[in-house]
Formats: structure tokens, sequence, C-alpha cells
């Protein structure tokens, strides 16, 4: 994912519509990865378990970020 959504947003032919949709799933991820994170806190799993969710967690928000960018640029 962290390979294929920037070279998804690097092609010239996206749409607004595309981005959009794009940003809506990685931030759909993201709450599913925040839950889940939480979830494995609260029911003490191994802390390298717990610090996987966490990278996850953070790569799916700055997925999330630099594709809302990519909407802000494309709406202008």
């Amino acid at each position: 994912m962290g390979r294929e959504v920037p070279k998804t947003l690097a092609n010239p032919a996206i749409t607004a519509d595309q981005a959009k949709a794009l940003f809506e799933a990685m931030e759909k991820q993201a709450v599913f990865v925040e839950k889940l994170r939480k979830v494995l806190e609260a029911n003490n799993y191994e802390p390298d378990v717990v610090k996987s969710a966490e990278a996850l967690e953070e790569l799916y928000a700055e997925l999330a970020a630099t594709v809302a960018e990519k909407v802000r640029a494309l709406v202008a």
C-alpha cells in the first residue's frame, strides 16, 4: 500500500473523484487500525504486536494526509 498510493497519485490521469475515493479508503483503514491497536493494547498483546499495529496506523494516517494534499491540489 505504501508504494501503490504514491504511484496512483502520480498518475496524471487521476481525477478529483478518484482521489477523494482513495482518501476515504485510507481514512477508513486508519480508523480501523486505530481501533485494532486499542483492542490489542486493552487485551495485553505482546508489545511487538502492538508496535506493529502502531506502525500500520501511522502508515495509513500518512497516506491519508498525502492523498488529502492531492485532493486539494486537484480541486483548486
